[in-house]
């Protein structure tokens, strides 16, 4: 099963993954890292303008009937192809999905490589002075 695990406001870990990540390619130790994928957002307003109620149905929608085309992932949400093809685009440039040729008729074809998503929000609720740490607006 291969995850993607997302994160919200704790800078830290992320940073101590990346040198970790780092340390393992220097040392050429790297295994599949047990089919992890991070993605981290600074900020809870980032994560919820980013990962819409209709973008994650959108993704279910995708990893659970694989559409071979943008049109039949619109069919799918019952949406407007053109908002799900900026949807798409958007979850694309955050590495949720990926986009490739070659579906039918030289479609565009939307893929979801996870089997599910693990969202951790860090949220303080006592600013300790932290600027990295401190909680992002509601």
């Amino acid at each position: 099963m291969t995850t993607l695990h997302i994160t919200v406001g704790d800078r830290e870990q992320t940073r101590q993954d990346a040198l970790q990540f780092v340390q393992d390619v220097e040392a050429e130790d790297l295994d599949d890292r047990d089919g992890k994928a991070t993605l981290q957002f600074g900020t809870y307003d980032d994560f919820v303008d980013s990962l819409t109620p209709l973008r994650l149905k959108l993704i279910r929608a995708i990893a659970e009937k694989a559409p071979e085309s943008m049109r039949e992932a619109a069919r799918l949400v019952e949406r407007d192809v053109s908002d799900v093809h900026s949807d798409l685009k958007q979850l694309e440039v955050l590495g949720i999905l990926t986009l490739e040729a070659g579906g039918p008729s030289g479609a565009i074809q939307p893929i979801v490589p996870f089997d599910r998503i693990e969202v951790h929000i860090d949220y303080p609720l006592i600013d300790n002075g932290d600027a990295d740490s401190a909680p992002a607006s509601a």
